[in-house]
């Protein structure tokens, strides 16, 4: 089967070689979304709770992009900077993806791209 990619205008253009989403053998894999706004293509300020609700954003474009929502996320990884920053996050991840949260990893990361607070992959199947 081959494989699809999803490219939308409300998240992010990719800083690097990759896509913003891949279809392939009925799951669709989210790259890495970090908290920039599409519409200036540049990083929202604030918090861990703004920069959550941004990432989050993006990644229900993509998903939306693929005729997909919240409730297809079978697998997300969290990259934080900073552990002690997990409840705040954890509280707006719920607002997103609590309805049917799905299996998850958070990890703290030595560095994020563009000295960032959070980022979010997933996976969500069809």
């Amino acid at each position: 089967m081959p494989k699809k990619h999803v490219a939308t205008k409300h998240a992010p253009t990719p800083i690097g070689p990759y896509s913003q989403g891949v279809i392939a053998g009925g799951l669709l894999f989210v790259s890495g979304q970090i908290p920039i706004d599409p519409s200036t293509e540049k990083l929202v300020e604030g918090d861990i709770t703004v920069q959550t609700e941004q990432v989050l954003k993006n990644v229900l474009a993509v998903l939306k992009e693929a005729k997909m929502g919240p409730e297809n996320v079978v697998k997300a990884t969290v990259f934080l900077a900073d552990l002690t920053d997990f409840p705040q996050m954890n509280d707006v991840y719920g607002k997103y993806l609590g309805k049917e949260p799905p299996a998850r990893s958070t990890i703290q990361a030595a560095a994020l791209p563009r000295g960032v607070k959070i980022e979010i992959d997933v996976i969500a199947a069809f």
